[in-house]
């Protein structure tokens, strides 16, 4: 079993079912992470703008903007450029799974999601994260 550890890192979870947002927090949190959640696309930009995280999750069926469009705004903007994103999504079609990774996210996480599996996702892009900062 890989098992990463890190030191605490700021994450923003991007997610409009108040459930995976609640269990995604409680996991984070209790291997040291600061979860701040955001329910919407457009909530999810202001958050990062304001105080940018060091990794974002999301949803990519979001009300208002997609997160396809939310990773490709965020990306856009060389300042936040290197801000690792984990697609979280239940569809597991080979085509959303591509436009997640072509819009610029460093991986994808099906839902239901084993919470070890996300647990080392997390860890590997804030790994990844951090050399390229």
């Amino acid at each position: 079993m890989l098992h990463i550890m890190s030191m605490p890192r700021r994450v923003v979870y991007i997610e409009d079912n108040v459930a995976n947002l609640a269990l995604v927090t409680k996991v984070l949190a209790h291997i040291g992470h600061e979860v701040e959640g955001a329910a919407t696309g457009e909530e999810g930009l202001v958050c990062i703008q304001n105080n940018p995280p060091d990794l974002v999750l999301l949803d990519l069926d979001l009300p208002g903007i997609d997160g396809f469009e939310v990773v490709r705004r965020i990306k856009a903007i060389p300042a936040f450029a290197a801000i690792p994103f984990i697609a979280i999504s239940a569809s597991v079609m080979k085509q959303e799974r591509k436009l997640a990774l072509d819009a610029g996210c460093f991986s994808f996480v099906e839902k239901p999601f084993d919470i070890g599996e996300l647990r080392v996702a997390v860890e590997e892009a804030l790994s990844s994260g951090s050399s390229q900062s």
